[in-house]
C-alpha cells in the first residue's frame, strides 16, 4: 500500500484523520484568500501567522497518523 492509498483509506475509515485533512484544507483556502490581498491589516497578518502554525501542526499530525498506520500494517 503506497502513501496515496493509505491517505485515501484513512480518510474513509478514520474520523480524526478526515477532520485533520479537512481542517488543513480549510486553513489552506483561507490563507489563499489572504495571499491574494495586496495589503493585510494587522489583524489579518496575525490571523495569517496563526493559521500557518495551525496548518503546520495539522500537517505534522497527518504525517504522524500515516506513519503509525504504516507501522501497524507492517507488524
Amino acid at each position: 500500500m503506497d502513501e496515496k492509498e493509505i491517505k485515501e483509506f484513512l480518510f474513509k475509515k478514520d474520523e480524526d484523520f478526515r477532520k485533520a485533512v479537512e481542517l488543513h484544507r480549510e486553513y489552506e483556502r483561507i490563507l489563499d484568500v489572504l495571499k491574494k490581498k495586496s495589503c493585510l491589516s494587522n489583524e489579518e497578518e496575525l490571523r495569517e501567522k496563526e493559521l500557518k502554525k495551525k496548518k503546520l501542526t495539522l500537517k505534522d499530525k497527518i504525517h504522524w497518523m500515516i506513519s503509525e498506520y504504516k507501522k501497524s500494517i507492517n507488524d
